[in-house]
């Protein structure tokens, strides 16, 4: 539940049926709204990144906790998004070591692979792959995130966060890909 909260035993609720959703605190707004947008896929993203890791190479042993760990911080995310301005703050938010970690994760993953000097394909083995697909979904909502930011303001942190996520991803694809034998392709502009 990205409320952080529990739920029910019972799957179907019939409160959404008039288009509308519950956000912490008790309003509701528009299933279409940017909050409802932002976090839904960073809840979408939650669901590419356990793909990834089921398609993982073997010989990493590390990446699919770091995997795990990233869609719990997933779920902070999102209790934080589905908190409107007004209601009690969560318990748990995204913070500025969140955004350290990340920066020292990059540090470490891009360490593998030369620096790029040009844009690349997303693609490579499967792992790679799903990685590169999630980066995108991670760079929509960051996408999200700024639009909900315009009209109801996040923290500075979420927003790095969001955008050294993205960051952190892609290093993870081209590590992958190379622990798969997998080079770069640059895009061919001529075709």
């Amino acid at each position: 539940m990205a409320t952080g909260g529990t739920s029910s035993t019972r799957l179907y609720t019939r409160t959404g049926d008039l288009g509308t959703t519950g956000l912490v605190g008790g309003a509701r707004v528009g299933k279409d709204s940017p909050r409802i947008r932002s976090f839904g896929s960073l809840d979408e993203l939650g669901a590419q990144l356990g793909v990834a890791a089921a398609n993982l190479p073997d010989g990493l042993p590390g990446l699919a906790p770091l995997l795990v760990r990233l869609q719990h911080e997933l779920s902070i995310a999102q209790s934080e998004l589905a908190t409107p301005p007004g209601a009690s703050a969560p318990a748990f938010r995204i913070l500025a070591r969140h955004v350290t970690r990340l920066e020292s994760e990059i540090d470490q993953y891009s360490a593998t692979f030369e620096p790029l000097h040009t844009f690349v394909l997303p693609r490579g083995g499967r792992g790679g792959a799903h990685l590169h697909l999630s980066r995108t979904i991670a760079r929509r909502a960051e996408r999200e995130m700024w639009s909900l930011h315009a009209s109801e303001p996040l923290t500075p942190e979420l927003l790095q966060w969001i955008n050294r996520l993205s960051d952190l991803l892609f290093a993870l694809a081209l590590s992958v890909n190379r622990h798969e034998g997998f080079r770069e392709t640059a895009p061919d502009y001529t075709v």
